[in-house]
């Protein structure tokens, strides 16, 4: 299992030096469930040297897909490797929508994460028109298949991938059980048919979409969502640990 908080542009340095140690108290020793934070890109220093020790890791909300150049206002694997980075978010609805992120994009920067050995958590999902018009398990594919073209791994656990039906993410709205567990088995499909049954089997697929304390219990109880990826819940300590503490049990 993985809970992994993104904070989305949210906090300023001191809010979440602040943040990060209420996560570090709460959360405790992790026990078994892998847990992560990935802040905006100017607290990671910071929130490495609070989170270093405590068994709770350090994730980055994107990077470009080469090492160095004249990209200005990005950032490099090898930087966020250098800051304490172990998983990097990819491909999130918010950059493809809001940024023009393709397919082929997300995959080049998945490629690039694992020669760095970064483990890429990598986001699909679909709109509510592709949902109510049924075209939801195809859309879902289509992203999967071209995001992880040519995305190499030796172990599943060198991957994650992350649900997030568009319309349920930051509108309180949550898919259904029934609709999270159809989507997570198709997706296993998915990858077993891409990894084979060994690798495909071991990839934590997420789900992401309005997680919060009072139904995180429920959604981690269903087959094929291995944890979560936590979006206005993964601001406060209290209900960030409450959501690992699902997780647990």
């Amino acid at each position: 299992m993985l809970v992994a908080g993104n904070w989305k542009m949210n906090l300023d340095l001191a809010a979440a030096r602040q943040l990060t140690s209420g996560v570090v108290s709460a959360v405790g020793d992790p026990e078994g469930v892998d847990v992560a934070v990935c802040p905006p890109f100017v607290d990671l220093d910071a929130t490495f040297s609070i989170l270093h020790g405590s068994g709770i890791r350090l994730g980055a909300q994107n990077m470009h897909a080469r090492d160095s150049g004249a990209y200005t206002g990005e950032i490099s694997a090898p930087m966020l490797r250098a800051v304490g980075c172990h998983y990097v978010i990819l491909g999130h609805s918010e950059r493809r929508q809001y940024f023009g992120e393709s397919d082929e994009l997300v995959s080049e920067k998945a490629q690039q994460a694992r020669r760095h050995r970064l483990v890429p958590i990598v986001c699909v999902g679909e709109s509510l028109d592709q949902r109510e018009s049924g075209d939801h398990e195809s859309v879902v594919e289509s992203q999967i298949r071209g995001s992880l073209s040519g995305v190499d791994v030796d172990f599943g656990s060198e991957l994650v991938v992350a649900y997030e039906p568009v319309w349920a993410i930051g509108t309180g709205k949550t898919a259904s059980p029934e609709q999270v567990g159809e989507m997570h088995a198709h997706i296993r499909s998915i990858l077993l048919d891409l990894y084979g049954n060994e690798k495909g089997g071991q990839i934590d697929i997420l789900y992401g979409g309005s997680v919060k304390p009072a139904n995180a219990g429920e959604l981690f109880m269903l087959e094929n969502v291995d944890g979560g990826l936590i979006g206005g819940a993964a601001l406060n300590a209290e209900d960030f640990a409450a959501i690992v503490n699902a997780a647990r049990r």
